[in-house]
């Protein structure tokens, strides 16, 4: 089976207000407090049919504006780096540029990768808090379980040729049932899941900029997912997964 989510003006929500709203790009008052939507949130909130996982929506979690702002502001701001991971036993460079924040006990290793946390910028704080709210609004009354956010992986796509490959989100250090807050920031980009065991499960979504998707439940232990190289012509884009690490 394939599911796609392209553009698709009847889709709920598309043409919703942002959800959230409060936050101010530059500011180094991270004292800001977000406000969610609430009508919103719930036009907008789509819950994709993905089968042994927890797939969850907000297209214009962000407005265009401030999704545009933050790109700059972070593609300017963050310690962008092109890290080395090992693949089949020979050292390769990631195709993007990569930045991992978080709390001080906050470290991850990916694929040969040791990653310190960095101290968290006021933007990625405010992000942070946005996001949280959010969650906590959706947990109300949907199981998401999640932990406190306390660490976000940064990447950046330069153009169409920067990707990541297959790959599920399932370090010991995450958890058994890991929630992965992911926002895009920037150039629209298929996003791509297909299912461990289910040849032919396969799901696509093409995720605009100011968008928040969430992945929760068993999504990592029964699912890879990708951002594929294309020959379509792209701008920058920002991602940015928040997470718990345990």
């Amino acid at each position: 089976m394939q599911f796609s989510l392209f553009d698709d003006s009847s889709a709920a929500g598309v043409n919703a207000p942002p959800v959230v709203s409060g936050l101010a790009v530059g500011a180094t008052d991270i004292e800001l407090t977000p406000t969610i939507n609430q009508q919103a949130l719930s036009q907008q909130l789509q819950i994709i049919p993905l089968k042994d996982g927890q797939l969850h929506m907000l297209p214009q979690w962000l407005s265009a504006d401030l999704a545009e702002q933050y790109l700059t502001e972070l593609s300017a701001g963050l310690a962008w780096q092109q890290s080395t991971i090992q693949l089949y036993g020979q050292p390769r460079l990631i195709p993007r540029l990569n930045a991992w924040y978080g709390d001080p006990e906050a470290h991850y290793q990916y694929s040969g990768l040791n990653l310190p946390p960095l101290a968290w910028t006021p933007g990625l704080l405010q992000l942070r808090a946005a996001i949280g709210q959010t969650l906590q609004s959706l947990t109300s009354n949907r199981a998401l379980g999640a932990g406190p956010l306390n660490s976000v992986l940064a990447n950046l796509y330069r153009d169409e040729r920067d990707s990541v490959a297959w790959h599920s989100d399932d370090e010991p250090e995450l958890g058994p049932q890991p929630l992965i807050a992911s926002l895009s920031l920037g150039a629209e980009r298929r996003f791509s899941l297909k299912h461990k065991r289910i040849k032919g499960e396969r799901y696509d979504l093409m995720l605009s900029s100011g968008s928040l998707l969430i992945m929760s439940g068993a999504t990592q232990q029964h699912w890879q997912h990708a951002l594929l190289k294309q020959t379509l012509r792209s701008g920058p884009r920002i991602n940015l997964t928040f997470r718990h690490i345990v």
